[in-house]
């Protein structure tokens, strides 16, 4: 049984696939084809607002296979998951992106897939035609205990006969060391991901007896202790802790865009995210008139809208000389990206 190795945010392995060695350094774009899915998991955590058809490259509305491009360019991606909702139930666009991303790319850009369905042969050869490296599925909690007599059987060892990387990733909880018999049979990989209390899923949650691990986590109590007790008997097996997720993978990934798009005049924070003055409303005439007189240069500030964004650190020294411009001067910390998510503003 090969060695397990644990982190410091509780994650540990004794296997990773291709795509988590991706996910591990923030290198995976995001790609959550649709938010529709035929499945009504207790414990899913989509917020209620992408439970629909609607198509998002990491946290960024797609409307065009532009915006794919844009945002996998934007933080230098080297593959991409494809996530839902149930990404098969729309398979043309799955087929569609991963042509795109390929094509655009190249092979050596990684893609990998999450399924809750078990497709049949004729999908998996198209995804395989169309250079997909790794399925993930997710077979319902129900059938764990039989997984050997359903559908997923037959999808996984076809999967691998195509070529495809596959295995199986589901919520590390009571039951999962069901789905271990067929993965020892087909050589496949179990992704064990930490369960997790969210807005949507909590109630459901509760009626299950699910207890949070403490105060300051989202994670719920038994999760971690239910993957250790899998992981000396599944010889690829990886863990993933609610905290890595956070901690590492969307740290990492917010640094590769961060560094990447960074202006003169954004300072970016060991967590990935940017931290700017703004100054918003206010006569601009007059606001730009002080900048001129104080000699402030033109690449540390930039006119957006009704909004200008500076160097916070030489918004702090003339704030003072902005006093009578009818603006509002705070100084914000946000995602590394245009209209990112605010993390904090402190008024000045």
């Amino acid at each position: 049984m090969p060695e397990i190795i644990q982190d410091e945010v509780g994650s540990f392995h004794n296997y990773l696939s291709e795509g988590c060695k991706f996910c591990k350094i923030g290198a995976k774009m995001v790609l959550f084809v649709t938010g529709i899915c035929g499945r009504e998991c207790f414990y899913c955590p989509i917020s209620e607002d992408r439970k629909k058809d609607v198509t998002y490259a990491n946290e960024r509305r797609v409307t065009s296979d532009e915006d794919v491009i844009s945002e996998a360019r934007q933080m230098d991606a080297l593959g991409t998951g494809i996530t839902g909702g149930e990404p098969l139930l729309k398979p043309g666009r799955v087929l569609h992106y991963i042509r795109l991303l390929k094509s655009e790319f190249g092979s050596g850009h990684h893609i990998h897939l999450y399924t809750s369905i078990a497709p049949d042969k004729e999908l998996l050869v198209a995804l395989a035609s169309a250079e997909l490296d790794e399925i993930r599925f997710h077979p319902s909690c129900e059938l764990w205990d039989s997984l050997e007599h359903t559908p997923f059987a037959v999808s996984i060892k076809t999967a691998i006969e195509l070529g495809m990387s596959a295995g199986i990733e589901i919520p590390a909880m009571e039951g999962a060391e069901g789905v271990l018999p067929l993965l020892g049979n087909v050589g496949g990989f179990l992704n064990l991901n930490e369960l997790e209390f969210s807005d949507t899923n909590a109630d459901a949650m509760h009626l299950r007896g699910f207890e949070l691990v403490n105060d300051m986590s989202n994670a719920v109590a038994s999760s971690r202790a239910c993957a250790e007790k899998l992981s000396v008997h599944s010889p690829k097996v990886h863990f993933c802790s609610s905290r890595y997720k956070d901690a590492v993978q969307l740290k990492k990934r917010l640094l590769r865009i961060a560094n990447r798009t960074a202006r003169a005049f954004d300072g970016i924070t060991d967590e990935g995210t940017i931290v700017i003055g703004m100054i918003e409303n206010g006569d601009h005439d007059a606001i730009i008139g002080v900048f001129r007189e104080l000699e402030v240069p033109e690449d540390m500030f930039k006119v957006i809208g009704n909004r200008i964004e500076i160097a916070w650190w030489i918004l702090e020294d003339i704030a003072k000389n902005l006093k009578g411009t009818g603006s509002k001067l705070s100084i914000i910390e946000r995602y590394p990206f245009e209209n990112g998510l605010v993390v904090e503003m402190m008024p000045i």
